[in-house]
């Protein structure tokens, strides 16, 4: 088996979790400048199978699409021209910020380091892959 991505696309940064070979484990990947992630993409693909994308998709409360669509689906659609074997799904990233950062909270962490965006966007990619993989 491959593993599977999960992206919390974001304006500034994406945060990047993965699952084991075997899909049952979720982790944290890293957190890079949304510029960078398709040349972070191609590196970690020549190390690493995949098999699927899972890509979180904003959305207002209401249930529309947040002004990041375009650039999601531009994403998406780069990706599967590029690498036509690996499937993308998006799925509905609402709430994950606020379930990152109550996980933050109780995580124990200083205020310092529960301030760290960056460890925000990576749990917010975890929570929508487990989400994803029905782990909640």
């Amino acid at each position: 088996m491959a593993r599977i991505l999960g992206i919390d696309f974001g304006v500034k940064r994406s945060g990047i979790a993965t699952t084991d070979p075997l899909q049952i484990i979720v982790s944290a990947l890293a957190t890079i400048p949304t510029m960078e992630l398709r040349s972070y993409l191609e590196r970690y693909l020549l190390e690493e199978k995949v098999e699927k994308l899972v890509i979180g998709l904003p959305k207002h409360r209401d249930g529309s699409y947040t002004e990041l669509k375009p650039d999601i689906d531009d994403f998406c659609q780069w990706v599967s021209l590029k690498y036509p074997n690996i499937t993308i799904e998006q799925i509905d990233e609402r709430f994950t910020s606020v379930l990152a950062k109550n996980v933050i909270l109780d995580s124990g962490l200083k205020k310092k380091d529960r301030s760290d965006k960056m460890r925000l966007d990576k749990i917010s990619a975890v929570l929508i892959l487990q989400r994803y993989l029905g782990h909640f």
